[in-house]
């Protein structure tokens, strides 16, 4: 297949390279920008033959077959449609919309045209987050009770992100989203976000987003995932993951803090990792960034997923459930209570029961825990599961 790619920015970069260096039989073959010296740079950079700064024709190009969407969040649906209507797979960076009304026109248009829709959520394909997944989808967790992830940077580097009306928000709508679909895929994706809590402020910066953000996502289950995000974070960018379960927990480091410390004193300058903040003192790199973020396998699966005839693992379905999801942050960071997630055309389980599978000892009792105490004594903790009595029996 040959791809279009829309835009020519920081992002459209990270795929190209992603694109270029994993050396598919699929091939860049066209670049559009609105900045026609930038898609010509772009062009030659990747030795494109093709290259506009009319995104019609760029899509509607004879000899491409797959566009992707690197362009800032008010012109995804624009750009979706227009590729729903030349009849071409569409994979779209996130978040699919400013809103959940405008991921929801992006779904319709690629469902009605027959195409595929991925949604380019690279953090839901990086290596760590995959083999953890595994193990969770294995049982390793038992039943997952709350999964965290958390994304802070000192800020994006586009000026579009810091207008509200471009990018649809702030940190929440740019890192949020990335922290939402890692916790529902650890929840499952089946599983019903149910009610948001949120609090969003603007600490730091004079624009009219926010700059720091916490929320918690509640789920029909009882699970909770929960999304930290800033834009006011010093030190570099801060990636990291965790899940509880019943049987078991994961903690991921994803960027700083992996094991690859470095001390310089900037003689040498230079670039170390995406939003670090300086070229000395101790530095943190990351080892391969295109890979670690899961480009690679993310645009793996969305080739693989098209020559199959299968959806990938991100679809644009994922990423409108996203958007409502943060729109139920926004409305809760304004009202200061838990609001609804609104999701108009829900297609996961519709079970509403709370998980209680208490830990079993005997006929009598539940097991509330066992434990070895600091001079070797062995300890039992059990509920009476008539007359609801704590008692402790020794092993």
């Amino acid at each position: 297949m040959k791809i279009a790619m829309l835009g020519s920015g920081f992002i459209a970069r990270f795929y190209a390279d992603s694109l270029v260096g994993h050396r598919r039989l699929d091939k860049l073959h066209a670049v559009y920008s609105r900045d026609i010296k930038k898609a010509k740079q772009f062009a030659q950079d990747y030795n494109l033959p093709v290259y506009s700064d009319s995104m019609y024709d760029v899509v509607n190009h004879p000899e491409v077959d797959v566009v992707v969407i690197s362009l800032p969040n008010d012109l995804h649906l624009a750009a979706v449609q227009a590729c729903a209507k030349a009849g071409k797979h569409v994979l779209c960076t996130k978040p699919l919309g400013r809103t959940a009304h405008e991921a929801k026109q992006m779904l319709d248009a690629v469902e009605a045209a027959g195409v595929m829709g991925g949604y380019l959520e690279d953090l839901c394909y990086t290596p760590k987050f995959n083999k953890s997944l595994a193990s969770v989808k294995a049982g390793a967790l038992g039943r997952v009770l709350w999964a965290k992830s958390r994304e802070a940077h000192p800020g994006p580097h586009s000026n579009w992100f810091w207008d509200k009306e471009q990018s649809g928000g702030g940190a929440i709508v740019d890192l949020g989203c990335h922290c939402i679909e890692i916790a529902r895929s650890y929840i499952g994706k089946q599983v019903r976000p149910v009610e948001v809590m949120c609090w969003a402020a603007t600490q730091v910066h004079p624009i009219d987003a926010e700059d720091n953000a916490i929320g918690m996502v509640k789920y029909a289950n009882g699970a909770i995932g929960q999304f930290e995000v800033s834009w006011c974070f010093r030190g570099g960018m801060d990636l990291r993951d965790e899940v509880m379960g019943t049987e078991g927990t994961i903690w991921i480091n994803n960027f700083m803090r992996t094991g690859f410390d470095m001390f310089s004193t900037g003689k040498g300058g230079g670039y170390v990792a995406e939003k670090a903040e300086s070229s000395s003192g101790w530095l943190f790199p990351v080892g391969d960034e295109v890979n670690e973020l899961g480009y690679n396998h993310m645009f793996t699966d969305m080739f693989e997923a098209i020559d199959g005839h299968r959806e990938p693992t991100e679809t644009f379905y994922d990423g409108y459930v996203v958007n409502a999801i943060i729109d139920a942050a926004y409305a809760s960071a304004k009202s200061g209570a838990w609001e609804k997630v609104v999701i108009d055309d829900w297609r996961g389980s519709n079970d509403t029961q709370i998980a209680s599978d208490f830990a079993v000892y005997n006929e009598q009792y539940y097991l509330i825990k066992e434990e070895i105490l600091p001079h070797g004594q062995k300890k039992l903790l059990l509920k009476d599961k008539t007359t609801g009595e704590v008692v402790v029996r020794d092993m």
